[in-house]
């Protein structure tokens, strides 16, 4: 079998950070933890978080750090995380919230966190043309819509284009990455635990740059 890993996956909002996840989450058979899939239950649900959340998701912008790690850290600690590990994403944004994942791990660590290069030009394409199932979250695009009337292929909910996806909302989230997560590309890659990836192609060929870059490293490391 396929040993498990314990990855993050970085990138531009819109640099296919969840298809390439849901690819490893299959690939090492561990658990795929999407900080955003989690807040848009809560929202779903209308929790007192949930609530707190659309109003700041809504305005393009981030979550605070300790609302963000305590939600991870429960996920984190949950037996099938525990028994093989995870891809991350969506999280850590900032560097602060990357020392506080490195802390919840502990005495584990990461194996490798990926940064999946995109143009911003190329980004907000994507992002103006994708469409999300308001129920599962599937991912649509304005090229490739479900087969009936902006139905869900998988679970029949509502395909919509999201708030945060309309032009003004995308401009302040690039602007939000470039100011708060870019510096973590630094970070990681003063830990040597960075590994940057094109994100252009098709996904499968992505996938393959990436699985291709963390083996890399297992294999130097085992070396070491």
């Amino acid at each position: 079998m396929v040993p498990g890993a314990r990855l993050v996956v970085l990138g531009k909002q819109g640099a296919g950070k969840g298809t390439q996840c849901v690819h490893l989450s299959h690939h090492y058979v561990v658990p795929h933890v999407s900080t955003g899939d989690m807040l848009r239950a809560a929202v779903k649900q209308g929790t007192p978080l949930g609530r707190k959340a659309k109003e700041v998701m809504d305005r393009g912008e981030l979550l605070g750090d300790d609302l963000i790690m305590e939600m991870v850290a429960e996920r984190l600690g949950e037996s099938d995380v525990r028994a093989r590990g995870f891809v991350l994403d969506g999280c850590p944004r900032t560097v602060e919230q990357a020392e506080q994942l490195a802390e919840i791990l502990a005495p584990a660590h990461l194996d490798l966190a990926v940064d999946i290069e995109v143009p911003t030009a190329q980004v907000l394409r994507r992002l103006a043309a994708r469409r999300v199932c308001t129920d599962c979250g599937a991912n649509y695009s304005t090229s490739q819509p479900p087969k009936v009337n902006w139905t869900c292929d998988i679970c029949g909910g509502e395909v919509v284009q999201r708030e945060d996806d309309r032009e003004e909302a995308i401009a302040r989230r690039l602007e939000l990455y470039e100011r708060q997560t870019a510096p973590l590309i630094d970070w990681y890659r003063s830990r040597d635990l960075l590994a940057s990836v094109s994100g252009t192609g098709t996904p499968d060929a992505v996938t393959r740059r990436i699985v291709k870059a963390i083996e890399a490293r297992r294999r130097r490391k085992g070396r070491a």
